[in-house]
């Protein structure tokens, strides 16, 4: 029998850890709700203000503890780089820790900002955003860790991927969700006509791979923080510029070229691209997550899942005209 703790108990199990670590007094606390399953507090400390994050007991088993570990090792070299990122409290060389009940957390500073919502980044953000971007990868690739042989994410054939949405559209007819038809033909038609090659091009290196809206925090028309290394691994740089620019710039349903190019500058400042590796980028992310948001199921989305099915249609309905709309970035 699965034994499930309350919120409470568990806020009281990992102060009580806290107070024994690092013997700092508790003088307020409040939640902060974002995010899926994991706790998150703000506590207001003699020592000053930080964020405890727990990590859900179910959603920890789909954690590789060791490459999460190196994730948080890397926060901490980018944050000591001057990085716009939140130190990691440590003791006795360990940053996660784990209460008398089995409560795995970790205590970070507690930055300052504003989540400014999807899309609504002026120019003046975007270009922080890019400038700080082409750093992260420019440190997290100057040869300190290691490349991998394999990426995180192994790009399916375009055969594999035609019968994956082939079935979806069986799937789709076979149910009361006409509707839905015309969207899962595009996916195949686009898959079948897609130059797969030009994925070929991207090179592979260590990412942030969650670079979206919820995880930055903006003082003004400065970048205060990007947050959420949880998912930093070997993959492809272009992913994070992809996955930053729709989340940023897709606008109801226009694309904010201005913010685009501000982006793009910023991320030069560190690491030249040019307007092709934007267009490549934002192509990418579409044959990584539409498989994960253009679903038979995604009617019944809510919270940030909306968004990413919006972003993902958007994307392939405006595949071809990528060209004509950053071509001159």
């Amino acid at each position: 029998m699965v034994v499930i703790e309350s919120e409470e108990v568990i806020l009281n199990d990992i102060i009580k850890t806290c107070k024994r670590i690092f013997g700092f007094q508790i003088l307020e606390v409040s939640q902060i709700k974002r995010g899926w399953l994991n706790l998150k507090w703000k506590i207001t400390t003699s020592e000053g203000t930080f964020l405890v994050k727990q990590y859900n007991k179910e959603r920890f088993k789909l954690y590789n503890q060791e490459e999460l570990l190196l994730a948080f090792s890397q926060q901490q070299r980018l944050h000591n780089q001057g990085f716009p990122c939140p130190r990691l409290l440590s003791y006795q060389g360990k940053v996660m820790f784990e209460t008398n009940n089995g409560e795995l957390f970790i205590v970070m500073e507690f930055c300052n900002g504003q989540v400014v919502p999807p899309g609504n980044m002026n120019t003046n953000q975007m270009y922080d955003l890019g400038r700080f971007t082409g750093l992260m990868h420019h440190v997290l690739n100057d040869g300190t860790i290691l490349k991998k042989k394999v990426t995180n994410f192994t790009p399916p054939s375009r055969e594999d991927r035609m019968e994956y949405w082939n079935s979806v559209l069986i799937d789709v007819n076979n149910s009361s969700l006409e509707h839905l038809v015309p969207i899962m033909e595009r996916q195949y038609q686009l898959t079948k006509e897609l130059s797969i090659d030009e994925f070929s091009l991207i090179e592979a290196g260590w990412a942030h791979r969650d670079l979206w809206a919820d995880n930055l925090l903006f003082e003004e028309n400065h970048l205060g923080a990007i947050l959420d290394f949880d998912r930093l691994n070997y993959d492809y740089p272009q992913l994070d510029i992809g996955r930053a620019i729709i989340s940023c710039s897709l606008n109801e349903n226009s694309l904010k070229v201005d913010t685009i190019e501000a982006f793009k500058e910023g991320y030069c400042e560190h690491i030249l691209i040019d307007s092709q590796s934007l267009i490549s980028s934002l192509r990418f992310l579409w044959y990584l997550e539409s498989t994960w948001w253009i679903k038979i199921d995604m009617d019944q989305f809510t919270g940030p899942p909306t968004r990413f099915k919006k972003e993902m249609l958007w994307l392939s309905d405006n595949y071809n005209e990528l060209d004509s709309l950053l071509g001159g970035c």
